[in-house]
């Protein structure tokens, strides 16, 4: 009987493994666009995705894809070259996929540089049905550890 039960259990690890697979190579083709500095596609977002920007220096969220694009318009606009890299992606389960990733930019305020920024932050993103419904961006990646229950 057990083995029978344990038989009938490992198909759906292989299904959950074949997706957490096939979320991650939506999320390096999303960081494929980002890494080349090209933040301007949405196409990979489910219409209602939530964005939470965890910390920095303005946290926040926001619901839907016009919300996003206005919240990513706020942040690339206080960059100058902002550039993202990924050091790794990490399928945390058949959902969820956590990027660490390293960013780079000049800060501006009001026209005025405020100095080269590098920093390591790491991206969790949230597919399904291949779109991601929930993005949370870190700027500071033990708090994204923390949050996933990680550690580095």
């Amino acid at each position: 009987m057990e083995a029978v039960a344990l038989a009938a259990r490992e198909p759906e690890r292989d299904t959950s493994r074949a997706m957490s697979q096939e979320n991650v190579e939506v999320v390096r083709s999303i960081f494929a666009a980002w890494e080349r500095g090209d933040f301007s596609s949405a196409g990979w977002a489910h219409p209602e995705i939530g964005l939470v920007i965890a910390d920095g220096p303005e946290p926040g969220s926001s619901t839907g894809v016009a919300a996003m694009a206005e919240a990513w318009r706020e942040a690339l606009g206080a960059f100058e070259e902002l550039r993202c890299e990924a050091d790794e992606y990490r399928a945390l389960d058949d959902e969820r996929v956590l990027v660490l990733m390293r960013f780079s930019g000049r800060g501006k305020t009001s026209g005025l540089e405020v100095g080269d920024i590098q920093m390591k932050g790491a991206n969790l993103f949230h597919v399904r049905g291949g779109k991601v419904t929930r993005l949370v961006l870190y700027w500071d990646r033990e708090r994204a550890f923390a949050d996933v229950g990680l550690s580095e």
